[in-house]
């Protein structure tokens, strides 16, 4: 283990902590992976651009789709009303839709014979 990672005043972990990550350099530095290992921290990357995997961008989806997808909205402040509508209303009304829509709910498919 490199010595500038690990002052030994922090033991490392008894269970791994597993950490999400986007593709940021800052993240891929070695001084951040030796410093994972140390800690018993393990890493994982997600694609270069994947809003299918993060529940932010999908919770805004949603909400496009609900209050501007063919919606003419007069002005800013109008706009402004229908997100609140739609976070302090709606939101509570679709919560069985919007859990449906924000897990990750993945299939494993079988591949395509040849024959």
């Amino acid at each position: 283990m490199p010595s500038r990672c690990h002052s030994g005043n922090v033991p490392p972990l008894s269970q791994k902590i597993h950490i999400i990550l986007d593709g940021a350099f800052y993240y891929r530095t070695e001084l951040v992976k030796d410093i994972a290992v140390v800690l018993n921290i393990e890493l994982h990357y997600l694609p270069p651009y994947s809003p299918n995997l993060n529940p932010a961008e999908r919770l805004w989806k949603y909400m496009n789709e609900h209050v501007c997808n063919n919606h003419y909205l007069a002005n800013p402040i109008v706009f402004h009303e229908e997100i609140h509508h739609f976070f302090n209303v709606m939101l509570k009304e679709k919560a069985n839709e919007l859990i449906y829509r924000l897990n990750d709910i993945f299939q494993i498919l079988n591949p395509a014979s040849s024959s």
